[in-house]
C-alpha cells in the first residue's frame, strides 16, 4: 500500500489525539500503515509482535489496537483479549486475509469491533476506524451517563436518608413541646378552672387550639414528605371499587351528612392502589367539606377521554374559589379560604399533586365562587 503524501490534520477527541496501537509482524507493513494513518491525522505507533504492544498498552494509553490475525508468537484474538484486559476502553479491529475471515467474525465475538480485509485499500480503513472510535466515544458516554447515574443514585440515596432523619427530628423535637403545651393548658383549664376570669380561660383555649392546629400542620407535612419518597407499586386498579370505598369510609366518619353522591363507571387505571386511594381521598373530602353549607349537596366521580387520555374527575357544588388564585392551589399550606369557615391545612391538594406527578399526570382545577369546583387529573 503506498501511502499518501499529504496531511489532513491531527482527529482528536476531546482535545486529545486519537492514539492507534498498529501490530503486524510484516514490518513494511506495519510501518506503511503507521505512516500512512499518521498522514491523516492519528497519532500511531506500530510494532511487529505482540509483546512489546502489550507494554505498550502498559505504559500509555490508546483509543484502538489495529492488529493482524496471524502472527507466530500471539496471534490477534489473543493479543485483543489480552490488550481488553489492560485497557477495557480499547477498541479492537483485525486485520485478516481472504481465506480468515471465519476466524476474524470469531474475533469479533470475543471482542473486535470489526475486521479489514488484506490488501488493504485506504478507502476502506478510514471509515472503519472512524466507525470503530465513534462506538467507542458511545461507550466512554454511556459508561460517563451510568457513573453519573450511579452518583446520583448514591446522592439521592443519601439525601433521603436526611430526609428520613429530619421526618423524626420533627415529629419527635416539635410535637414533644406541643405536648407540653396543650397538656399543662389542659390541666389549668380542668383543675383550676375555678380561679380562672373568664378571659385568662378563652386564652388557654386559644392557646390549646393553636396547639392542635400545629399537630395537625406537622403531622400532614410528614405526611406529604413521606408520599413524596414512598415508593410506586404500579399495577392495574379498579379506580370504581377504589372511590366506592373512599366515599363509605368518609360516610362513615360523617354519618350526618347527606350528600347526593354519582359515581359513573370509571375506567381502571395502571398505578399504585394506595397513592390513588389518598388522591381521591383527599379530593372527596374537600368536597364534602365544601358543600357543607348546601341545603342540598352533590358531588360526582367520573371520567372523560380526550386525545386518548382518560381524564377523571370530582365535581362538586360548593363554595367553590376565584379563579384568579387557582395558582396558589396547589401549594404546600396554600388556604383559599378562612380557616374560621373551614378546617384543614393546606396540604390536601400538595398531597394529590405529588401523587398525580410521580404517576407522570397532572391535575388542574375550574371553579366560581359560590358555584362549586371541578377538579380534573390524569395518570399515565
Amino acid at each position: 500500500m503506498s501511502p499518501a503524501k499529504y496531511d489532513l490534520g491531527t482527529v482528536t477527541h476531546e482535545g486529545q489525539a486519537i492514539r492507534l496501537l498498529i501490530v503486524d509482524d510484516e514490518a513494511p507493513q506495519m510501518k506503511a500503515l503507521c505512516d500512512t494513518l499518521r498522514e491523516h491525522g492519528y497519532e500511531t505507533t506500530g510494532f511487529t509482535a505482540a509483546a512489546p504492544a502489550l507494554a505498550a498498552l502498559r505504559d500509555a494509553p490508546f483509543d484502538l489496537l489495529l492488529s493482524d490475525l496471524m502472527m507466530p508468537e500471539m496471534n490477534g484474538v489473543a493479543l485483543l483479549q489480552a490488550a481488553l484486559q489492560t485497557q477495557p476502553d480499547l477498541v479492537g479491529i483485525i486485520m485478516t486475509g481472504e481465506g480468515t475471515i471465519a476466524t476474524a467474525v470469531e474475533a469479533m465475538k470475543v471482542g473486535a469491533l470489526d475486521y479489514i480485509l488484506k490488501p488493504f485499500k485506504l478507502s476502506v480503513i478510514l471509515p472503519v476506524l472512524s466507525r470503530a472510535l465513534a462506538m467507542r466515544r458511545l461507550k466512554l458516554e454511556n459508561a460517563e451517563l451510568d457513573r453519573r447515574l450511579r452518583d446520583h443514585a448514591a446522592k439521592l440515596e443519601a439525601a433521603n436518608g436526611e430526609l428520613e432523619a429530619f421526618s423524626y427530628s420533627v415529629s419527635h423535637d416539635l410535637r414533644a413541646p406541643l405536648l407540653v403545651i396543650n397538656g399543662f393548658s389542659r390541666i389549668l383549664i380542668e383543675d383550676h378552672a375555678a380561679q380562672l376570669q373568664p378571659e385568662a380561660r378563652r386564652l388557654l383555649e386559644n392557646v390549646i387550639a393553636g396547639g392542635e392546629r400545629m399537630e395537625r400542620l406537622i403531622a400532614d407535612l410528614l405526611e406529604f414528605s413521606r408520599l413524596s419518597r414512598q415508593p410506586l407499586t404500579k399495577r392495574a386498579v379498579d379506580m370504581a371499587e377504589l372511590v366506592q370505598r373512599v366515599l363509605d369510609e368518609l360516610r362513615m366518619q360523617q354519618p350526618e351528612r347527606s350528600v347526593e353522591v354519582r359515581v359513573d363507571t370509571l375506567p381502571a387505571a395502571m398505578g399504585d392502589p394506595a397513592l390513588l386511594k389518598q388522591v381521591f381521598v383527599n379530593l372527596l373530602s374537600n368536597a364534602f367539606k365544601f358543600t357543607r353549607t348546601r341545603v342540598q349537596a352533590s358531588v360526582e366521580v367520573g371520567y372523560r377521554q380526550e386525545a386518548g387520555k382518560t381524564i377523571y374527575f370530582v365535581r362538586d357544588n360548593g363554595v367553590g374559589f376565584d379563579m384568579s388564585n387557582a395558582t396558589k392551589l396547589f401549594g404546600v399550606f396554600q388556604r383559599l379560604h378562612g380557616v374560621d369557615n373551614f378546617e384543614g391545612t393546606g396540604i390536601g391538594l400538595s398531597i394529590v399533586q405529588r401523587i398525580v406527578q410521580r404517576h407522570g399526570g397532572r391535575v388542574w382545577a375550574e371553579a366560581a365562587v359560590d358555584r362549586g369546583a371541578l377538579f380534573q387529573f390524569t395518570v399515565d
